[in-house]
C-alpha cells in the first residue's frame, strides 16, 4: 500500500495492483459502486464527494498523512479496533488504528460488512479477525464520466475517445486494459472508414 495523495490535508491509498506478490501481507482492494443518485448534485458533484472522503480520512488517521485503519472482524463486528492484532500493515507513512465507520457513506460500510463473511467462504482467510483494513482508496475511477457515443467518440468533442479509469470506463487494470482495446478497435474501424 502506498500514500498516493495529491492535495494537502487528505489522505489517499492504493494498493498498487501492479506491485509484487510477493510481499509479506496479500493485497486486495473492495470496490464498492457509487452512481450520481449517491451524489446529487451538478456535474462536479462525485470530485465533492471525493474531496470530502479523503479529507474526513485525513481526519481519522490522525491529521498527519497517517491513514485511518481498522482490524477486518472489529470492522464487521461494529466495534473500533484498539490495537494491531498479528497482521502488520505495509502503508507508509503508517496508520492510525480506530474506527472506519465513518470513512465511507453508510451503504458502502453496509455493504462491505455483508460482503467480508462471503468473501471469507469463497476465499479462505479474507475475512481473517486480525487482516488490516486501511483507507480510504477513493480514486478506483474518475468521479466525472466523459460521455461518448456508440462510435465511443466524445459526444462532444468528434475525434477524442474517451478510455479507462480517467473517463470513468473501468474501475482497474483489467477492466482498463479491456476498454482500451474497445476503443483501439473503433478507432482503428473509425480510420478505415474514412
Amino acid at each position: 500500500m502506498v500514500a498516493a495523495t495529491s492535495e494537502p490535508g487528505r489522505v489517499v491509498t492504493n494498493g498498487m495492483s501492479q506491485y509484487s506478490r510477493n510481499e509479506r501481507n496479500a493485497n486486495a482492494g473492495i470496490v464498492v459502486g457509487i452512481d450520481p443518485r449517491d451524489y446529487p448534485g451538478d456535474a462536479l458533484a462525485g470530485i465533492e464527494l471525493q474531496r470530502q472522503l479523503e479529507s474526513h480520512a485525513y481526519v481519522l488517521g490522525g491529521s498527519n498523512y497517517q491513514a485511518p485503519a481498522q482490524l477486518v472482524g472489529d470492522f464487521v463486528a461494529g466495534r473500533p479496533s484498539t490495537a494491531l492484532g498479528s497482521i502488520m500493515p505495509s502503508y507508509k507513512p503508517g496508520v492510525t488504528i480506530g474506527d472506519l465507520s465513518s470513512a465511507l457513506p453508510g451503504y458502502a460500510i453496509a455493504a462491505m460488512r455483508e460482503a467480508f463473511p462471503a468473501f471469507g467462504r469463497k476465499i479462505k482467510g479474507f475475512d481473517t479477525h486480525d487482516a488490516v483494513l486501511t483507507g480510504v482508496e477513493t480514486r478506483t475511477s474518475s468521479p466525472i464520466k466523459i460521455s461518448r457515443g456508440e462510435d465511443l467518440q466524445s459526444v462532444n468533442v468528434r475525434g477524442l475517445y474517451p478510455a479507462g479509469e480517467g473517463a470513468s470506463y473501468a474501475g482497474g487494470i483489467l477492466s482498463a486494459g479491456v476498454d482500451g482495446i474497445k476503443v483501439a478497435e473503433a478507432l482503428a474501424r473509425s480510420l478505415l472508414s474514412a
